[in-house]
């Protein structure tokens, strides 16, 4: 049967055909593929470009039409009679292209997951939406799927079709927003992205792919189609701990900006890869005793200079390192060397980028629409619009994503201040109250209680850290308890306080005592993690070493001292690269960590002062216990400004163990400095940030026995001496 050309059209109009290859037309399946005409079938195809086009049974693999362009700009038909399945033979210019045709297939996506997705209850968005290598009807393809509601007409393009939005129009769900197509003989490694036409007509720039799983390493902004096949791992043992969460055991984590911890000159001064991060990164991680690893931001990101935290990405390990298989292997050999790990993470805010989240169908649709609620100026970002329930669920099927699929151990998320208070870092008139007036964004709010209860009930291995600089009641307090729902919160105000207490010349030192007393008075209002992050050593801020009033020796002795105070104060433990080997310079992100300093003794021995606190941390009970309860916890001293002394107690939960902290803030040495103790007998001292191992004078102290003269109101005490700027640690013996 040779059907007439106006047959072959079916009535379709001039203007509808006009749409369809101008790429402006809403429902391209209308017209292509197989479709009845009288008695017979007719198939369509657009391909512009294309010289020829045959029709092939894909049962006989004999050709069983040949195509007529019927429509100027490529568009190809045939009357393919009572035939089933086909396929096309494609004559390009330069080559010939065997495949099936794209709009053959039925509808892919479930009424279930279009539910969800609109609900903003389908967690596992990543293997629903993005790009999922599949098979339909026995035809291996790629299945792509995005959220673009308020778009004319979308289409996915890619290396497989020239970036030529006319050739792969999809399909719209409008029940959700939700476009799809299968693009059948594609597979993971595939180059693609979104062009989308908003409804008012007008081409925006390409896409990235929202919930992309791999993504190209900038400059480049191409989404990747990922594989589907399955990770194989070897720490289910891991998996199965809970006891993390329930913090009662050490936790010292060393935060990294992987892009800067090593980077190699010889080859362009490149950094790691994940392969190479194992082998270099993990031995030393723990070979200094650090519990955790915590990660800047690896989601997908285009400019380095925001060291992750200004993400496009949510889904996708930055290419920056390698595949996505590749930082699975990573995290599977932190965990069999008995390391966790944390990833920083961004619910936040994200960057303007054109090919982005912004505007992404032409409308305001990850942000809000007025700049009071959804523009950032401090950092020129866009806040996710936490009222939509479809972005909501984005965000929490990211945060699942990092922990179920790719078994990390903790979320720390970034920026939780700017998002719990409408007027962050705005004038008045520059904000939008909430629904009484207040300041407090009740949307963030219960967005984080929902996204702690998700992660709480579906994952039990993992935790959640608040990066949160206020005084916001309950941060780690559960939900159901009126609280937010973070296991750990960051005390930021201890590690100011701190600093411009370590800041001072040990001069003017006793007028600031209470700086680092005070933190105790709120230490058990929530579950605290003391940060020294890379915050405290960027834009002039200098380094730790830096901040250390002195000389060189002083200022090595003052950091080693401070250490030794922070590893006995009460909550978890983290700090940044380059301060375990008192870098002297403040970190800078394009090159490394000074690592030839190790080759000067003080420097390697404030190395090895926090290898040994780690070491005796994670080693001693009466050391870890007193961080999330107060009885495990007393003042020895805290009132002597005058000398600027603070003595700290700490004990196991039985009692049994007890450990007392002495920390001297002078260069001066205090000879025969009498403490009372809590019981009688020998103190040992089992840690001394003064011994020549860690550069000091090699003042200290050996075995100290109590003789019975009352101090400090206790019945017995010790004569100590407290050498010049340091920090040691005494073990009761009996």
């Amino acid at each position: 049967m040779n059907l007439e050309r106006a047959e072959l059209l079916a009535n379709h109009d001039h203007g509808a055909l006009h749409a369809l290859v101008e790429g402006r037309h809403g429902d391209p399946f209308s017209i292509l593929g197989r479709h009845p005409v009288g008695d017979t079938y007719v198939v369509r195809a657009l391909l512009p470009g294309a010289t020829s086009v045959d029709v092939v049974d894909a049962d006989s693999d004999t050709v069983i039409a040949r195509m007529e362009q019927v429509f100027q700009g490529g568009l190809f038909a045939a009357d393919i009679g009572s035939h089933g399945t086909y396929r096309f033979q494609i004559h390009w210019p330069d080559a010939v292209q065997e495949t099936e045709d794209p709009y053959s297939f039925g509808l892919l996506l479930g009424e279930l997951d279009l539910h969800l997705i609109a609900q903003g209850t389908h967690y596992d968005l990543a293997r629903a939406l993005g790009a999922q290598p599949i098979e339909v009807e026995d035809v291996s393809g790629v299945r792509f799927a995005v959220w673009a509601p308020n778009a004319q007409r979308v289409s996915v393009v890619g290396d497989f079709n020239a970036w030529d939005g006319r050739r792969h129009p999809m399909r719209l769900r409008a029940s959700a927003g939700i476009w799809e197509l299968f693009v059948p003989r594609l597979g993971p490694g595939e180059r693609y992205k979104f062009e989308i036409i908003d409804r008012n007509g007008h081409t925006l720039p390409q896409k990235a792919d929202p919930v992309a799983r791999a993504s190209e390493a900038a400059p480049s902004t191409a989404s990747i189609v990922a594989s589907n096949a399955p990770f194989r791992w070897s720490d289910d043992e891991w998996m199965r701990r809970h006891d993390v969460r329930e913090g009662e055991g050490a936790m010292s984590v060393y935060e990294v900006h992987l892009e800067s911890w090593l980077r190699v000159p010889e080859d362009g001064n490149r950094n790691l890869d994940w392969i190479e991060l194992s082998q270099r990164l993990i031995p030393y991680v723990a070979d200094l005793g650090f519990t955790h690893i915590e990660l800047l931001p690896i989601m997908e990101h285009p400019f380095g200079g925001s060291w992750g935290y200004q993400p496009l990405g949510l889904f996708a390990p930055t290419g920056r390192y390698g595949t996505p298989e590749d930082f699975a292997y990573f995290v599977d050999r932190c965990h069999a060397a008995g390391i966790g790990v944390i990833v920083d993470w961004v619910p936040a805010h994200f960057p303007t980028d054109v090919w982005g989240l912004a505007r992404f169908d032409g409308t305001a649709l990850y942000e809000h629409e007025d700049p009071r609620e959804g523009f950032h100026k401090d950092w020129n970002t866009l806040i996710y619009n936490l009222g939509r329930n479809e972005v909501k669920g984005f965000l929490i099927a990211s945060a699942l994503e990092w922990l179920e699929h790719y078994h990390v151990d903790a979320l720390r998320v970034d920026a939780v201040a700017s998002m719990l208070y409408r007027d962050y870092s705005r004038n008045a008139g520059e904000w939008i109250p909430n629904q009484y007036g207040g300041r407090e964004n009740l949307e963030s709010v219960e967005f984080f209680k929902h996204l702690n209860s998700i992660i709480h009930q579906r994952c039990p291995h993992a935790f959640t850290v608040a990066e949160e600089s206020t005084a916001w009641p309950g941060v780690t307090r559960p939900p159901e308890e009126g609280g937010l729902g973070f296991d750990f919160k960051w005390n930021m105000g201890w590690m100011h306080d701190s600093l411009h207490y370590m800041q001072e010349d040990p001069v003017y030192r006793k007028y600031h005592h209470g700086m680092m007393t005070f933190g105790m008075v709120y230490a058990y209002s929530e579950r605290f993690m003391l940060p020294l992050s890379h915050d405290e050593v960027v834009h002039g801020k200098g380094s730790l070493l830096g901040k250390m009033p002195g000389d060189i020796w002083q200022k090595h002795a003052n950091l080693r001292a401070y250490f030794g105070f922070m590893w006995a104060h009460p909550g978890k433990k983290l700090l940044f690269m380059g301060g375990e080997i008192a870098q002297g310079t403040e970190w800078n992100h394009d090159s490394s960590v000074h690592w030839d300093l190790l080759d000067d003794p003080m420097h390697a021995g404030v190395q090895r002062l926090i290898r040994d606190l780690n070491h005796l941390y994670a080693d001693e009970p009466a050391l870890q216990y007193g961080d999330l309860h107060p009885e495990g916890f007393e003042w020895a001293v805290g009132d002597d400004a005058e000398n600027s002394i603070f003595g700290i107690m700490r004990w196991s939960e039985d009692r049994s163990s007890c450990i007392l902290a002495l920390s001297n803030m002078t260069p001066v040495p205090r000879h025969d400095y009498r403490l009372g103790v809590p019981r009688p007998g020998r103190w040992v001292e089992v840690l001394n940030s003064d011994a020549s191992c860690y550069g000091g004078s090699n003042l200290g102290n050996v075995d100290a026995w109590t003789d019975g003269v009352s101090s400090h109101g206790k019945e017995q005490s010790v004569q100590l001496v407290l050498p010049p700027l340091s920090t040691i640690y005494l073990r009761w013996k009996g």
